[in-house]
């Protein structure tokens, strides 16, 4: 009888046998596991979001208000000369809702910085609040270009120049924008105030004008408090997500500049689209980008500055559904993204985003969500149809009425 031979090592059939199946695991773990790492970033960009929550809660239980979208000192210092070493040297009414919220969410070290004259080294001291956002001199201030983790969203990967500290939150301003009570030109930053080329002054026919469009929970320049949401904290968005732009001209980050989004929400969507990829602008179509001016990229990018309160920076409105794209209010001046426009709720999260409720609860929301006649006009006292006059509930079906804190719509979908 004879012995069997000892078997040193696998064949070679057996050998590809196993790696063939350590291949097919491989191929099937890997998209789960990549899955797993966003359900993770999604869930810390959801606990972002609270801590936001908390934060302007615990700021409302400190001032009996919210942290003001635009605030700031009313006045520049040396204002007529724009761009100059020791111009604007003062917010003037420029800075967004995050700056007065940094102590509320632990981030006390920039805020000493940012309410106290800060001395830059060279021989020049800023007021306290910092240089007008969107002025070449905030580029040397400090806090200004500090990235605050909790402004920012785990899956979005926008870093580094020409943004100047970026944010991935952002205030939500109802279902209009107050430009829509003129057919050519206002600006949507101005509020109630007016500029006299020496700081802002308050306007009494530009408050009635922003009163009457302005039905988010955040009003430019205005004060807001718990009270004023008659719709209830729990059916009223306070904040929502924004993708920061990448400069790949994506359509929800890289707005349109068209005045036609004053009258046509939805214009944007209808022309310049890719038409093989929808996410993107069609640049064979040549369309008017807002910041396709190599120039305005630092100052009006999506989500480039989170102490701006420029729209564009931080701001969003309920009229089309999350990652639509965005439509800025072109007047044909030089700088179009100062009048606000038509900008969307984004994120880099597939298929919706987040909100920031008033209550303080986060919730996801599909770009699916209704969001009601997306070709109806949006509200204003120039508006033809009834429906969209001051006072009406939001044309803009559940998504607009989301949006609005005080037009008694009835949320009867869950969401």
């Amino acid at each position: 009888m004879r012995n069997a031979r000892k078997r040193l090592a696998f064949t070679l059939v057996e050998l590809l046998v196993v790696i063939a199946i350590i291949g097919v695991l491989v191929g099937l773990l890997l998209p789960a596991v990549q899955a797993a790492r966003e359900a993770a970033r999604r869930m810390s960009c959801s606990n972002n979001f609270k801590q936001m929550g908390l934060g302007i809660h615990n700021y409302h239980s400190a001032y009996n208000q919210m942290p003001q979208q635009m605030s700031g000192p009313a006045l520049g210092v040396d204002a007529g000369v724009w761009g100059n070493a020791q111009g604007n040297a003062t917010c003037m009414m420029g800075n967004s809702f995050l700056v007065g919220l940094l102590p509320f969410i632990e981030q006390q070290a920039v805020w000493e910085i940012v309410s106290n004259p800060y001395n830059d080294g060279n021989g020049f001291v800023w007021l306290p609040f910092g240089p007008s956002p969107d002025a070449d001199q905030g580029d040397n201030y400090v806090p200004w270009i500090t990235e605050i983790a909790s402004y920012r969203c785990p899956s979005d990967p926008g870093t580094g120049l020409p943004a100047r500290g970026r944010t991935n939150y952002a205030a939500c301003h109802g279902d209009a924008w107050w430009a829509a009570t003129y057919n050519n030109d206002t600006s949507f930053d101005y509020g109630p105030w007016e500029w006299n080329y020496v700081g802002y002054k308050e306007s009494s026919w530009l408050s009635t004008l922003a009163r009457e469009s302005s039905r988010g929970v955040f009003t430019v320049r205005q004060v807001s408090r718990f009270r004023d949401i008659l719709d209830g904290l729990s059916n009223t968005i306070m904040c929502g997500e924004i993708a920061t732009d990448l400069g790949d001209n994506d359509r929800r980050t890289n707005a349109l500049n068209a005045i036609e989004c004053n009258t046509i929400p939805n214009y944007a969507v209808q022309n310049f689209g890719d038409p093989l990829r929808p996410q993107f602008w069609n640049l064979n179509l040549s369309p008017d980008l807002s910041i396709g001016n190599a120039g305005w990229t630092a100052r009006y990018g999506r989500g480039f500055r989170w102490h701006s309160g420029y729209q564009s920076n931080t701001g969003f409105l309920t009229l089309l559904p999350p990652n639509s794209p965005s439509c800025a209010f072109n007047t044909g001046d030089w700088f179009p993204d100062v009048h606000g426009g038509n900008y969307t709720a984004s994120s880099r999260h597939q298929g919706g985003c987040h909100v920031l409720m008033s209550d303080g609860a986060v919730k996801f929301i599909t770009d699916s969500i209704e969001a009601g006649n997306q070709n109806a006009e949006q509200v204003s006292r120039n508006a033809s149809a009834v429906t969209s006059r001051p006072g009406a509930k939001s044309p803009f079906g559940l998504w607009g009425s989301l949006g609005t804190k005080a037009s008694k719509e009835t949320i009867s979908d869950e969401f």
